[in-house]
């Protein structure tokens, strides 16, 4: 009879180089939005490097850690990332007027209100991981609702202005997390609490 034998590569918690990622680029693009400063012009290298590709090296890793919310959520991220800096370079010509001249915002809105029926999902999820991240996923709800309203025409003052601050404090408490998963792992012990899971589904 044949044994099956499971190995375990032991590999560091991504955690904190995805957070770190999402918290560098949701600054950046929340100082546009915020018209603190102007285009995305070097919005978008922080986009593919920071938000896009650090979020893809924790997924890759956090599925080694057969962690599959965690890989999930920045998986899902990272090609968002992606995603927005194809889009940028559409519309601001780089890959030609005619392309650029054809581009419909509501198709945005409608990738936006797929990313927000992800993130509710991911939202319950986080629940049951700790509150910091929990807050995270609100904020990040609240980001796609302002993108989703704004792309759609709807109430776009408002829903820019929602998108802009929910965006800005994503990268303060993303910040705040990417610390913890560093300091609380590095002394061994609670150096900065991220709060325990609300224990309601599990």
């Amino acid at each position: 009879m044949e044994e099956t034998k499971e190995v375990k590569i032991l590999v560091a918690d991504p955690s904190a180089l995805g957070l770190f990622g999402l918290a560098v680029i949701t600054l950046v693009a929340s100082s546009q939005k915020l018209g603190l400063t102007e285009g995305v012009s070097l919005v978008l290298p922080w986009a593919i490097f920071l938000g896009a590709t650090a979020q893809l090296f924790a997924c890759i890793n956090d599925f080694k850690h057969n962690n599959t919310f965690g890989a999930t959520a920045f998986g899902a991220y990272a090609f968002f990332w992606y995603a927005m800096g194809m889009t940028w370079l559409i519309q601001n010509g780089v890959l030609g007027d005619k392309l650029a001249a054809a581009t419909d915002t509501k198709q945005l809105g409608f990738a936006f209100l797929a990313y927000l029926i992800f993130t509710l999902f991911m939202t319950i999820g986080a629940m049951e991981t700790h509150k910091v991240l929990f807050i995270i996923f609100v904020l990040i709800d609240f980001l796609f609702i302002g993108l989703m309203l704004n792309s759609f025409g709807i109430i776009p003052y408002f829903a820019h202005s929602l998108a802009a601050y929910s965006e800005l404090g994503i990268a303060i408490f993303s910040f705040y997390g990417s610390g913890a998963a560093v300091l609380n792992k590095h002394f061994g012990k609670v150096f900065l609490p991220i709060g325990k899971p609300f224990n309601i589904f599990k």
